[in-house]
């Protein structure tokens, strides 16, 4: 394994709420007007002797970048002839846009399945190597395979996923006469109300639940989770025709109002960064929040003192969505239709994916939850209970993401700043706003598809 660039100095993920944001115009206009190769024919059988380099973008950097390069030891460990040359630490609308221009790209690894979409005219179809080579789709977990293909094409494998729960204190909790997590989101408000607290100048000392869109990890996709809300139908958008995402913004608009925005505003403002020692939840400002399971990792480097438990995220009653599944989102692993060394980008790939003891030393490392369901049943994967809650619901039937679309994470986003803008109490009718954000992210989608 060589390295094509230094491996930069460790930053913070970038997660579901800020990455979908920051990925929308870049992934897609990347993909527009540009011609991309058709796959050739795969061979019928795999071939014997791989040789020659694989190049490998990915989007991992700092410690998680060295967990990705000890995996590709181990491979080339197993094909000595082929070497990894390793771009690190490479955002996803880079890789995108470097694939896109005929770049020197094999394989591609991204942080959020949402931008999909945007990628795959430009990734191979792994299907025919798959039923060549006996990989089955049921071999990962839950949605993850069917998260991982778009339009009927096999663009990309999942590696590993964020799976997002609730992470509360038990010792807040257990003061304010509570022994078990809320399982509704009613419930969740009644709780935070009662664990928030106020300082004599009116202003909040402890909050029970920040339910400000904007804050962490409270996105339209993780909180949509929560209520079997609907993005399209038919390929257009149809959020407001879905009762759901009217009956869960109405539950969080009401919720902010009763603490109030402008103090949710000035409480947010002076927390601590959300991936420092700090985190408002680890130092206990905050009682109960949505996260994911990465954060078990941060809290026993950061705070391992913190008594604290983990369940999946409550849910929107009479919605429709079950208890104990919520949002989910993989990486994904694929090659690109110009790489001129398809078998051994597909070897590469293929191992990332269905190799147990890889995916066990990458989950391990990674401290992110494994796709592939013999790696979960693994005894050598590293779960503790608060840890393993994400297991569960990362297999539950009740696990959803949102959809691909050819406009990536432009649908999230849309949704995003509709729903900042409302939580103000900016008002108007909301459903003719929902209509609004129907009408732009079909136009988004019209424009994309017209490319």
């Amino acid at each position: 394994m060589t390295s094509a660039n230094p491996i930069p100095p460790p930053r913070p993920l970038r997660r579901a709420g800020a990455l979908l944001i920051a990925l929308a115009a870049g992934a897609t206009l990347a993909l527009s007007g540009c011609a991309v190769a058709e796959d050739g024919p795969v061979a019928a059988a795999a071939p014997t002797h791989l040789s020659g380099t694989v190049q490998l973008w990915h989007h991992y950097n700092g410690r998680e970048a060295k967990v990705i390069a000890s995996i590709v030891d181990d491979f080339e460990q197993r094909h000595p002839d082929v070497r990894v040359r390793v771009h690190a630490g490479q955002q996803d609308t880079k890789i995108t846009q470097v694939v896109s221009s005929g770049g020197d790209v094999d394989v591609m690894l991204t942080n959020v399945n949402a931008t999909l979409g945007t990628a795959c005219k430009t990734m191979s179809d792994l299907a025919p190597y798959m039923r060549r080579d006996g990989v089955p789709d049921d071999a990962f977990q839950g949605i993850f395979a069917q998260a991982t293909a778009f339009e009927g094409r096999r663009c990309s494998l999942p590696t590993t996923s964020d799976v997002y729960g609730l992470y509360y204190n038990t010792r807040l909790l257990a003061e304010a006469g509570y022994t078990t997590p809320p399982r509704t989101l009613r419930e969740l408000e009644d709780m935070a109300l009662k664990l928030t607290t106020y300082k004599s100048d009116g202003s909040i000392g402890t909050l029970g639940f920040n339910p400000l869109i904007g804050f962490q990890q409270n996105t339209s996709a993780t909180l949509g989770g929560t209520a079997g809300v609907t993005w399209t139908k038919d390929g257009d958008s149809a959020v407001a025709d879905s009762p759901q995402w009217a009956e869960l913004i109405a539950w969080q608009h009401d919720f902010v109002r009763k603490i109030g925005y402008d103090k949710l505003k000035t409480f947010t403002a002076g927390l601590g960064d959300e991936w420092s020692a700090n985190n408002p939840f680890q130092n206990g400002r905050v009682a109960m929040t949505l996260d994911g399971e990465w954060r078990v990792a941060f809290i026993e480097e950061q705070a391992p003192r913190l008594e604290y438990g983990t369940a999946p995220f409550p849910v929107l009653a009479g919605s429709g969505q079950e208890y104990g599944g919520g949002f989910v989102s993989a990486a994904d692993i694929g090659v690109a239709k110009r790489s001129g060394n398809k078998e051994a980008a597909w070897a590469l790939v293929k191992y990332m994916t269905t190799d147990t003891d890889a995916a066990v030393k990458l989950a391990n490392g990674l401290k992110n939850i494994p796709t592939l369901k013999s790696a979960v049943a693994s005894p050598a994967l590293q779960a503790s209970p608060q840890y393993r809650t994400f297991i569960e619901a990362s297999a539950h039937p009740a696990g959803n993401t949102s959809p691909v679309t050819e406009i990536g994470s432009t649908l999230t986003a849309t949704m995003d700043d509709f729903w900042t803008d409302y939580q103000r109490g900016s008002g108007g009718n909301l459903k003719r706003r929902l209509e609004k954000v129907d009408t732009d992210i079909d136009n988004a989608l019209g424009l994309r598809r017209a490319k």
